[in-house]
């Protein structure tokens, strides 16, 4: 149980934190209204920072369906773990994003632009076209999964010891952060770098539910563009690092 918890916990941090940048630069009258997307890059890979530290004793620190996919993928994480932990991921991201919610509540009640409000909650494209969209995800997954796994790898020799917990919390948080950090520069401007199925499902569901003044359209029918294709970029980044073990081995 200690372990699902971990995971309920860490992730809605990850969001609090993630998704509170986010409203702290698109809501009106916040002191950094306006901040722009190198605020908000550098504060999602700081909740990463946070959400890591404060679950990674507790569950490793997954915190993300991707990451626990691309585990269970590689043959580091057990399969009978993956729902009940994507069920906690989702959970959490839940919380997450009405905590943020209330906490940001007057600001969403004076803010007119409805794209701002739903920002705070999960992505978008900047240009819908779902090839290219769901191509952006499989790519920035990949490459998140990708140096989870490869920074893992000097450890393997030591996966049977009791009570070692695969995943981001093993890692360290830092080099995590900057991974996320990096992919938000360099690829996260098409479609807002979801990379994390739980982060845009559970706040998209959140927003859905909301009686927000003004509200956008939810796009369900873009929503399943940041759940598929983290899922396929951990598979891809899964069976690159399979091939790499191999080499090294």
């Amino acid at each position: 149980m200690m372990e699902f918890f971990g995971e309920f916990l860490g992730t809605m941090i990850l969001i609090l934190l993630g998704n509170g940048v986010v409203a702290n630069v698109n809501l009106d009258k916040t002191h950094s209204f306006g901040g722009g997307w190198i605020v908000i890059t550098f504060g999602w890979s700081m909740a990463v920072y946070v959400a890591v530290l404060v679950s990674g004793d507790m569950s490793g620190a997954h915190l993300n369906p991707a990451v626990t996919l691309g585990l269970a993928f590689s043959g580091l994480f057990g399969w009978f773990k993956v729902a009940p932990f994507i069920i906690a991921q989702i959970a959490g991201a839940m919380a997450g994003a009405m905590l943020v919610y209330l906490f940001f509540r007057h600001h969403f009640n004076i803010t007119a632009v409805p794209g701002s409000k739903k920002a705070c909650f999960c992505t978008a494209p900047a240009i819908r076209k779902i090839g290219n969209n769901l191509f952006s995800e499989i790519v920035g997954t990949f490459v998140l999964i990708l140096a989870v796994l490869l920074i893992t790898l000097p450890q393997l020799d030591y996966h049977a010891v009791s009570g070692q917990k695969v995943g981001m919390g093993s890692l360290g948080a830092l080099p995590v952060a900057l991974v996320v950090f990096s992919i938000g520069l360099s690829l996260g401007g098409t479609t807002g770098y979801a990379i994390n199925p739980a982060r845009d499902l559970g706040p998209r569901i959140v927003h859905t539910l909301l009686p927000l003044p003004n509200k956008d359209d939810n796009d369900w029918k873009y929503a399943w563009v940041p759940v598929v294709g983290p899922v396929i970029g951990a598979a891809i980044a899964a069976f690159v690092y399979f091939l790499i073990k191999c080499v090294c081995v």
